[in-house]
């Protein structure tokens, strides 16, 4: 290739600015008309500021139709148009995320106002940059008459009816505000309230419900409420309201009120009625906007919303005219952002991780990306249905979120921008780690290893919960000793504890040879135990202590519980059926099963007798078919007694069902039963059978 081609392959900056634009045009639609992004604000941020930089650099290719020439957003056509009467402008972007960009602001200021360097501090107001939906409210004689969107900064859209809902907006004002009063402010959503919101979409996407989906982030959920057509969908989505300015206002010489600063302004509206944040404080020079910065920011993670910078305001109103505007930007206003907490990168793998509860976690491993003030690598997809429900697949574009010390996680994928034909990602049933088996158990989301006792990501776990006082009992064995002797590779599984001997103790850290004497000594002593200890040692999911108890006085002895079927230990009171299934899914491993023989032979023992005499089972032979809603019982657990009790529990009604137990709302099954003239009870009859 020649070099003419080389340089043939590089756009021109006439060729980039058009791409941009294009670029910017497509992601603004989908921010602001469709509520559907498809890239964080920090990268559309980007390409916003490489589009300023071509025009600034080259000016003939400043186009009046340039998204940077806009204000806002595109308008939904279903929505009546509101024009504003004083234009709803945007401001600045401090382009320094680091607190030296309040510097920047006050040096531009004061050349601005040409004050010398020893003139006096600036006073300013510093504010939280909310990252919500401005909104313009209109009050006309103290009652709220109309409520719109920014739009494209000169018309908006008409949300009356929506705003009309958020109980933080004011209706009807004292009687001391003016006669027309435009009130500028956000419309935002709490992150609780955002994640209660994500969490009954979830519900109803399970339950099947058509076209409901989850939403990105809190700003998202908010513009889509705020724009639905009806105020009813609005009303059940959790809105708030802060207020920051004003657009019309009664004029002074109409009698209207009179502001010496932005400040002062501020506080009457809070006077009136309206939320003003907390947070906004008066700062004078840059060294207080500064601090004002590093305080924000240093909160920013606690605050029950979501902000992405704060805003650095001129209080006096005299300066504020004075200073003026550039372009459709005033000069008296920046927006300080902070790092972005959002980022795009490459998803280059999908690995499993386990942790020390064996719990499965799908972590997606990325090309680095910096976010959030550090360099993210990995970020977590949680498990396999919100990986599925994403979309994740290795060689995707993902957003990554990252907040304070937040594990980094995938947002969403980008499936547009995918190259090839990746295969969905499915979770593995095996563990990674030691191989086992992984299962996921009826109700939950995750999968687990079932190797507790032989599965290396368990290992310090197992030993702890195995050591613990009410397991059984190995004194001085603690948290530190275990990490030295896992991190070490002296113990690799439980009955290496028993095969420690005097040296391998004595040499680990902080580890003096009366302390290894007296853990060796403690280890002795655990040898003696009882079954129901060391059945529950064995940290067998879903088994406590009661539950050991209860097994041990059932069975008698260790072998009759390790080679128990399904039907004989749901026998035992108290053992449903999920943990039937984990006791025999553990004792099913040969790993668990070998651990076990090794820690005999270690010399760990205990008495054991003979199986409890099992009582005659009051409901054996007996069918029952559950339906409706129980007044005290949940179905589970009706089915569970009743399985106790010897009866079969079906799932549909027949000649050969005994007994329908319905409850409220019972449908087709209790007709089916009046039909066949099979035998209707309640809850309370039941439970009376049960007694009996």
């Amino acid at each position: 290739m020649s070099t003419s081609d080389l340089f043939s392959s590089q756009p021109t900056p006439a060729e980039r600015a058009a791409e941009l634009r294009a670029q910017l045009n497509h992601h603004a639609h989908r921010y602001y008309v469709l509520d559907a992004p498809e890239i964080p604000d920090a990268e559309y941020d980007r390409l916003f500021r490489e589009l300023q930089a071509l025009e600034a650099a080259h000016p003939e290719l400043l186009t009046p139709d340039s998204p940077t020439q806009r204000v806002g957003g595109a308008l939904l056509d279903e929505l009546a148009k509101v024009r504003h009467a004083v234009p709803m402008l945007s401001i600045e972007t401090e382009t320094d995320t680091e607190p030296t960009g309040a510097l920047n602001f006050d040096t531009r200021v004061r050349r601005a106002l040409g004050l010398a360097e020893d003139a006096l501090a600036v006073e300013y107001v510093g504010e939280l940059k909310f990252d919500g939906l401005a909104m313009s409210l209109r009050y006309q004689n103290g009652v709220m008459v109309q409520a719109a969107t920014r739009g494209d900064g000169e018309v908006g859209e008409d949300v009356t009816h929506n705003i009309r809902t958020i109980g933080q907006v004011p209706l009807r004002l004292p009687a001391d505000c003016p006669a027309v009063l435009e009130v500028r402010g956000e419309v935002y959503m709490r992150r609780d309230q955002f994640e209660a919101l994500n969490e009954k979409q979830r519900a109803k996407i399970a339950a099947g419900a058509k076209g409901e989906k989850t939403f990105v982030n809190p700003r998202n959920a908010a513009a889509g409420a705020v724009r639905q057509l009806d105020s009813a969908i609005a009303a059940q989505r959790p809105l708030s309201f802060f207020a920051y300015g004003l657009g019309e206002v009664t004029p002074v010489e109409q009698g209207g009120p009179t502001f010496k600063t932005h400040f002062g302004l501020l506080m009457q509206l809070k006077a009136w009625g309206f939320p003003v944040a907390e947070q906004t404080t008066v700062a004078r020079g840059a060294d207080e906007l500064i601090a004002f910065h590093q305080r924000i920011g240093a909160a920013r993670d606690q605050l029950p919303f979501d902000i992405d910078g704060v805003v650095y305001k001129v209080n006096s109103l005299a300066l504020q005219r004075e200073l003026g505007f550039k372009t459709r930007e005033p000069r008296w206003a920046v927006a300080h952002k902070y790092p972005a907490q959002e980022q795009l990168t490459t998803v280059l793998a999908i690995d499993v991780q386990v942790g020390r509860t064996g719990k499965l976690t799908p972590v997606a491993k990325l090309a680095p990306v910096f976010v959030g003030n550090v360099t993210v690598t990995n970020a977590t997809l949680h498990n396999e249905d919100e990986a599925r429900r994403k979309d994740v697949r290795v060689g995707d574009t993902v957003i990554v979120r990252r907040a304070g010390d937040v594990i980094p996680e995938v947002v969403a994928s980008l499936p547009e921008k995918r190259v090839g034909g990746a295969e969905p990602f499915t979770m593995p049933h095996t563990c990674p780690v030691c191989g086992s088996v992984a299962v996921r158990e009826e109700g939950e989301v995750d999968y687990r290893c079932t190797g507790g006792l032989f599965c290396g990501a368990q290992r310090k776990q197992a030993l702890l919960h195995y050591a613990q006082r009410r397991a059984v009992e190995i004194e001085g064995l603690g948290d530190k000793l275990v990490e030295q002797l896992v991190d070490a590779d002296v113990v690799k599984t439980l009955p290496d504890l028993y095969r420690l001997g005097l040296m391998a103790l004595a040499n680990l850290d902080r580890m003096a040879e009366k302390s290894a004497q007296n853990i060796l000594a403690a280890l002795e002593k655990s040898k003696q135990t009882t079954l129901p200890r060391f059945l529950f040692g064995l940290g067998i999911r879903h088994v406590g202590e009661a539950t050991a108890k209860e097994m041990a006085r059932h069975f008698g002895n260790l072998d009759a519980i390790m080679d128990a079927s399904l039907e004989q230990l749901l026998e035992v009171n108290d053992v449903g059926p999920i943990v039937a299934q984990s006791i025999r899914t553990f004792f099913d491993q040969p790993h668990n099963r070998e651990v076990v023989e090794q820690l005999r032979a270690c010399g760990v023992t205990w008495a054991e007798g003979a199986p409890a005499e099992r009582a005659a089972q009051p409901l054996a032979g007996k069918t029952f078919v559950l339906t409706g809603t129980f007044p005290t019982l949940k179905r589970e657990e009706a089915k569970e007694m009743l399985e106790a009790a010897g009866a079969k529990v079906a799932g549909s009604v027949s000649k050969k069902t005994d007994y329908v137990v319905a409850g409220e709302e019972a449908g087709s099954k209790l007709d089916k039963a009046r039909e066949l003239g099979v035998a209707v009870i309640d809850e309370a009859g039941m439970l009376a059978l049960l007694q009996s």
